[in-house]
């Protein structure tokens, strides 16, 4: 594939008939080649999916440069691989919910604990180009990466950008409460925390946008429940963008509340930017 690129994953569902739209949409967008892959037990079962796709591919965007690629093996392990280099990488989501969700994870939530580059998980029904906002997700001053896709991501729909910044006070001493009120040690530690970390955001914030002028920025700040907060906004944006916060350890999800949550309830497609350790 060429060095600017769009990967999607395809197996001729509709729901991944629907990624291909959504990645051959993002790929003119950015006027650069999209790559259809098929991850396939056997290579010979491919043939007649990747030719539908690239028909459906040409019929919408006559001039975008197509190239298709059979892999034998599992999805995951697929894109991943292929996500390498790649501008963005795209599947559709069963939105599978509930315990069976959280048990056993998605492709797509899988994916996004491991891809090299930003993933667009397709959710909701919106389609790809309205004129609806793009939503960033920001937790803190190791989501600038994140913060600046989402400026682009704006800047190539032509739309606002809603910034909502989560601020949780975490690693607070306990204390018994001041006779006076707000002014004891722990509420005035309290109080400059709030003070620094929400700088950080708003300066990294500051220099984006004077970095990229024509977008109009609306930002918001929650200090409860940023997870549910960014859900409810998702309803009438065009895309939300996070940060993959991913964990380590072998117990518990791979990734953030966040990204979790968004990756298995979001009303609207969700982009998962890695963010470097």
């Amino acid at each position: 594939m060429t060095l600017h690129h769009v990967v999607v994953g395809v197996d001729g569902s509709l729901i991944s008939v629907r990624a291909l739209d959504w990645a051959a949409a993002e790929a003119a967008r950015r006027g650069v080649e999209l790559g259809v892959v098929y991850a396939v037990p056997d290579s010979d079962e491919a043939g007649p999916v990747l030719a539908s796709a690239i028909t459906r591919v040409r019929a919408r965007h006559p001039e975008l440069p197509v190239v298709t690629k059979d892999a034998v093996g599992g999805p995951v392990r697929t894109l991943v691989r292929e996500s390498e280099g790649a501008d963005l990488t795209v599947v559709g989501t069963r939105g599978m919910g509930g315990l069976a969700g959280l048990l056993f994870g998605s492709v797509s939530l899988r994916l996004a604990a491991q891809v090299h580059s930003p993933l667009l998980v397709v959710r909701g029904d919106h389609p790809c180009d309205d004129r609806r906002p793009v939503l960033l997700g920001l937790e803190g001053d190791s989501d600038e990466d994140t913060a600046l896709y989402a400026f682009q991501e704006a800047e190539r729909r032509g739309v606002p950008l809603r910034v909502l910044h989560s601020w949780t006070h975490r690693h607070i001493t306990s204390e018994l409460p001041s006779l006076v009120p707000a002014t004891s040690p722990g509420q005035e530690q309290l109080a400059q925390k709030g003070r620094a970390e929400g700088s950080v955001p708003r300066f990294s914030l500051a220099r984006l946008s004077a970095r990229h002028p024509g977008i109009q920025v609306e930002s918001r700040t929650v200090r409860t429940g940023p997870a549910h907060a960014l859900l409810d906004a998702t309803r009438d944006c065009a895309v939300v963008v996070v940060g993959a916060h991913r964990r380590t350890h072998r117990f518990g999800p791979p990734l953030g509340p966040v990204a979790h949550t968004l990756l298995h309830r979001s009303h609207c497609p969700v982009v998962v930017v890695p963010i470097a350790k």
